[in-house]
């Protein structure tokens, strides 16, 4: 199975997370990375340094976008040295380059996971119209159906992905074929600290995933969602966003998912996925198995970082 991540990776440890699991799901190739939201390439840096640790550094990285086409203004946040120990200098790259080795995945029939704003896709698809006719793609974000009870209750507004780039996300569920992992079914998939021993024992990776997870924690006040919430784990360092939805892409049998018909909206400046007769049909991810998910992570990560 051939992959392309599109990733936001510094900013959030799951995207780091996501990584690991591709890069150690057996037989699975990842073909290329490219990075979104990159304006000096530290993000690519981060790829590159998690490829080192995981003895895969001969996989294609470049860096996308440097900034979004329309959404949510902001300048996305980048992790420093607290979370990156012995990081090499960036080495910022063309935004082109990341749209020829997307396009050329996606038009050689790789299976491409956005897990970050879906600014890549949408340029590649404008500029180079039924690049991903011959690929399968996966989103990550989204919001279609309200959360569990004791889970907390996230809407449109939380939902980064789609948000940070309204455009490229309008034009991604409007002319494409995604299939949607969206913020409902993503917030019941838990990093724990109860897993922090096992990364701890593994290898290289591993051990920068369990770094990464403590330090997250603590700094995003996590704990009062858990006193909050009753339906979370009381050990919760982080969701597992990203790799969940790569998990999907892997066709682990941990989600449900069934067809909606759906209208991207805007609505009071945020961008919704609306259900609608005359909308689009798209395949969204409605249940998880959260134990089943997590287990499998775990053993594949951990016990294969060290390679």
């Amino acid at each position: 199975m051939k992959v392309h991540i599109d990733t936001d990776i510094g900013g959030d440890t799951d995207d780091l997370c996501a990584l690991a699991l591709v890069l150690a799901a057996p037989d699975v190739e990842v073909v290329g990375i490219t990075t979104v939201a990159d304006r000096n390439g530290r993000r690519a840096a981060y790829v590159r340094h998690a490829l080192k640790l995981a003895g895969a550094g001969d996989i294609p990285v470049a860096s996308g976008a440097f900034t979004f086409l329309g959404g949510e203004p902001h300048e996305p946040g980048l992790q420093g040295k607290r979370y990156w120990p012995d990081m090499t200098p960036a080495q910022p790259g063309s935004p082109g380059d990341a749209i020829d080795l997307l396009h050329a995945n996606a038009a050689a029939g790789a299976t491409v996971v956005a897990i970050g704003p879906y600014t890549n896709l949408a340029v590649v698809e404008v500029m180079r119209p039924g690049a991903f006719e011959a690929a399968t793609l996966f989103v990550m974000g989204g919001n279609v159906l309200p959360p569990a009870a004791g889970l907390p209750q996230w809407g449109p507004a939380m939902d980064y992905n789609v948000q940070a780039d309204r455009v490229a996300a309008r034009i991604v569920f409007e002319r494409l074929r995604p299939l949607v992992v969206p913020i409902e079914a993503t917030v019941r998939t838990w990093l724990r600290r109860a897993d922090l021993a096992r990364l701890r024992r593994g290898g290289a990776l591993a051990q920068l995933m369990a770094h990464q997870a403590e330090r997250y924690a603590e700094d995003t006040g996590i704990a009062e969602q858990v006193a909050a919430n009753p339906g979370l784990p009381r050990d919760l360092l982080n969701y597992q966003h990203d790799p969940f939805a790569c998990a999907v892409a892997l066709g682990w049998d941990c989600f449900t998912a069934r067809d909606f018909r759906l209208s991207a909206t805007e609505r009071d400046g945020q961008l919704a996925l609306i259900p609608d007769a005359a909308g689009r049909e798209l395949r969204v991810v409605t249940d998880v198995d959260s134990a089943a998910f997590s287990t499998r992570w775990l053993d594949v990560v951990a016990g294969s970082a060290s390679r």
